[in-house]
C-alpha cells in the first residue's frame, strides 16, 4: 500500500473505511464487496485497491479502528480509583462514543460479529489487538474485591462486561442520542449492583433444572445440521459458513448435505427458527416450574447459557441477522427477536412487582439478559475451563448479583 502523503489521500482512505464499516455491518465481511463499498464513495473497484489491496485488508483495517476506539474507552476509564467507578466510567464513555458515531461527529464503527470470518494473516493481527483490548477491560475489574477470584472467574466476568458493552451498541439506537448517557448509567447500575432485591439469592441449579432438555424427540440428523450450521455461522459469518465447511463439521459429503437440506439459506432460516423455539421453551419451562420473577429469570437464563456450551448448542447468535439475504426473512427475524426480548423483559417486570427484583430499568435489564445468552457461546474463547457445568456461576451469577460480588465458597 502506498504511503499516505497528502491530506486528500487520508480523507479518501477514511471515507472508504467508513463506507466499508457500514457495508460489513449490513452484509457481513464475506457478503460485502469492494465494488459496493467503492460505489458508495464514488470510486471504482480498482481505485479502492489503491488504498487497500484486498477486501480482507480493508476489513482488517475496519476492525482495528473499532478496537482502537474501544481500547481508548477502557484506557480512559482506568483512571478511576475503584473498580466500581471504572465500570461506571466504561459504560459512560461507551455511550459517549456511540453518541458521537450516531450524530456523525465520529466515523462509523464496524461491529465485531464477523471478526472470525477473516482469513490468515489478517485474523491473527486483529485477534491480537482484540485480545489486548480484552485485557484492558479485564484490568478495570482488578481490586481487593476481585483479588480472590480465579483467573477463569475473572476472565468470565471481564467477558460479560465486554459483551454487555458490545450488545449495548446494537440496541441503544432505540433511544434518542441525547439519552445515551442516562441509558449507560442504568446499564452500569444493573451490571455493578445486580438485579436481586433484598431476600433474593443466587442458587445452584436443581437436578430438575439440569435435566431440562430441548426437543428430545427431534430428528437427530436434522438437529446435527442445525447445530453445525449455527456454529459455523457464529464463527465465520453466513458467507464464510460454506456448505463444504458445514459438511466437514459433520464429516459428511456435500451430496449428503443437499440430500437433507434444499439450500444453505433455508438451513440458516431453520437455525433461527430453532433458536427462537429454544428460547421460548426455556421461558415456558421457567414460568411453569418457578415462582418469582427473579427465580424465573435466573432459571431460564441459566438453562440457555448451559445449552450454549453443551452438546445441544449453540444457539444462532442474534447478530447473524445480516446472514439472511431475503428482506422478508430479516424483518421476520427482527420481529421475533423483539417479541422474545419483550417476554424476557416481562419476567423482570413480574419480579419488580412481586418484590424479588429491585427497582431498575426492566427494558434495559431484558436487553442485557438477551445479550448475555447470545454471548455465552463465545465464553470458551476467553475463559479457559468454561463449560456447561460452571457457565452459570462464572458468567451469569456476577451479572445477576453484581459484577464485583465475591466468589462462591469452595
Amino acid at each position: 500500500m502506498p504511503a499516505p502523503q497528502t491530506q486528500r489521500y487520508q480523507e479518501k482512505r477514511e471515507a472508504i473505511l467508513s463506507a466499508a464499516a457500514l457495508q460489513f455491518n449490513q452484509h457481513g465481511v464475506k457478503g460485502a464487496t469492494l465494488a459496493e463499498i467503492g460505489a458508495s464513495v464514488g470510486l471504482v473497484t480498482n481505485s479502492v485497491t489503491y488504498y487497500y489491496r484486498k477486501k480482507e485488508d480493508l476489513a482488517s483495517a475496519c476492525f482495528l479502528r473499532s478496537i482502537e476506539a474501544f481500547t481508548a474507552v477502557a484506557v480512559a476509564s482506568a483512571s478511576e480509583p475503584t473498580a466500581e467507578g471504572r465500570v461506571h466510567a466504561y459504560f459512560r464513555r461507551l455511550a459517549e462514543l456511540f453518541a458521537a458515531v450516531d450524530s456523525g461527529d465520529r466515523p462509523p464503527l464496524v461491529l465485531f460479529n464477523d471478526m472470525r470470518a477473516l482469513p490468515s494473516p489478517q485474523f491473527e493481527q486483529v485477534s491480537d489487538a482484540y485480545t489486548a483490548m480484552f485485557r484492558r477491560v479485564r484490568d478495570l475489574l482488578k481490586s481487593t474485591q476481585t483479588a480472590s477470584l480465579t483467573r477463569g472467574d475473572l476472565n468470565a466476568r471481564a467477558y460479560g462486561l465486554l459483551s454487555t458493552g458490545h450488545s449495548m451498541r446494537t440496541w441503544i439506537v432505540r433511544h434518542e442520542t441525547g439519552e445515551y448517557g442516562d441509558v449507560a448509567a442504568r446499564v452500569s447500575d444493573i451490571v455493578v449492583r445486580g438485579s436481586a432485591a433484598p431476600g433474593s439469592a443466587w442458587t445452584g441449579a436443581t437436578p430438575q433444572e439440569r435435566a431440562w432438555r430441548f426437543r428430545v424427540d427431534a430428528d437427530p440428523t436434522a438437529e446435527a445440521f442445525l447445530r453445525a450450521a449455527s456454529h459455523m455461522v457464529n464463527e465465520h459469518g453466513y458467507r464464510g459458513a460454506s456448505v463444504d465447511k458445514i459438511s466437514a463439521q459433520l464429516n459428511v459429503t456435500k451430496g449428503s448435505f443437499y440430500h437433507h437440506n434444499d439450500n444453505k439459506e433455508d438451513l440458516v432460516w431453520a437455525c433461527f427458527e430453532r433458536t427462537f423455539e429454544i428460547i421460548r421453551t426455556a421461558l415456558d419451562y421457567a414460568r411453569r416450574d418457578f415462582g418469582t420473577g427473579w427465580e424465573r429469570a435466573c432459571a431460564s437464563t441459566r438453562a440457555l447459557a448451559r445449552l450454549q456450551l453443551s452438546e445441544e448448542g449453540p444457539l444462532l447468535r442474534l447478530g447473524a441477522i445480516s446472514a439472511l439475504a431475503d428482506p422478508a426473512h430479516r424483518s421476520e427475524v427482527a420481529r421475533r427477536m423483539n417479541r422474545l426480548t419483550m417476554r424476557q423483559t416481562s419476567v423482570i417486570v413480574d419480579g419488580t412487582i412481586d418484590g424479588s427484583v429491585r427497582p431498575l430499568d426492566q427494558t434495559i435489564a431484558g436487553h442485557i439478559g438477551t445479550g448475555l445468552i447470545s454471548g455465552a457461546a463465545g465464553l470458551r474463547h476467553w475463559a479457559s475451563g468454561a463449560n456447561e457445568g460452571n457457565v452459570a456461576d462464572w458468567y451469569l451469577r456476577p451479572m445477576f448479583m453484581g459484577l464485583l460480588c465475591p466468589p462462591l465458597p469452595g
